[in-house]
């Protein structure tokens, strides 16, 4: 299994163990990726450092990679804003992701053992268990199924040999997912049938369907999203 930062939780707030600018690049990412540095919103460094607890040096170092990740736009002298959303930007990440994910998924298909179907099922479990629970109305989080959505997917590419291909998912993912928690709505009974039958097509290793309906699924939730009303255009 080719590790991601992302194996464990979406919104790691940081690195365990790591620096402090680790810590304030995870924090920050997780921050705008859940929405609590809305786009377009200025950077200030001296704001900054109360928060997340980081010299104004080390910030200026994380906001440099968070722009190179395409959550953060440097302004020149101005510093840096939280990078804006608009739909065409969430259609190309849409399709990017189709790109990434179905080639990861091919080759998983073709290279995973037991213990990757395992995975599958484990993560398909909790994502059903989430679903299930939003769509019978109960008290249950639109953020905690994201993760849960996230777990599978990244479950159905993980025997994938390719880390540089699953980084670059990865960061894609991440972006595409900051647009849903903007429109922080769950698609419902669809989704719910596209998952199931992803994992049955995945165990029985059909991969000419299960690369099709992925590519559907994503195309479905995009627009999903973009219907909410809630991205600018």
């Amino acid at each position: 299994m080719v590790q991601t930062r992302m194996d464990s939780d979406l919104f790691a707030p940081g690195v365990s163990g790591g620096t402090v600018g680790d810590m304030a690049l995870g924090q920050i990412r997780s921050d705008i990726i859940r929405g609590g540095l809305r786009p377009g919103q200025r950077l200030r460094l001296d704001p900054l450092r109360q928060t997340y607890g980081a010299s104004v040096s080390t910030l200026r170092e994380v906001l440099s990679r968070l722009a190179a990740e395409g959550f953060v736009v440097a302004e020149g002298q101005r510093g840096f804003e939280v990078a804006p959303v608009r739909i065409s930007e969430l259609r190309e990440l849409g399709e990017m992701r189709i790109l990434l994910e179905c080639h990861a998924l091919r080759r998983s298909l073709s290279l995973g053992k037991l213990d990757w179907e395992a995975r599958v099922v484990s993560a398909f479990h909790m994502l059903k268990s989430t679903e299930g629970s939003l769509i019978g109305g109960g008290d249950i989080a639109v953020e905690e199924w994201v993760q849960y959505d996230w777990n599978f997917h990244q479950a159905i590419v993980s025997a994938c040999d390719m880390p540089a291909l699953l980084a670059t998912h990865a960061n894609i993912f991440e972006r595409y997912i900051r647009y849903h928690l903007l429109a922080l709505d769950f698609r419902g009974a669809p989704a719910a049938r596209e998952h199931e039958r992803l994992r049955d097509l995945v165990l029985t290793r059909e991969v000419d369907q299960t690369v099709a309906l992925l590519a559907a699924h994503i195309r479905a939730g995009m627009e999903h999203v973009i219907a909410s009303g809630r991205i600018p255009a």
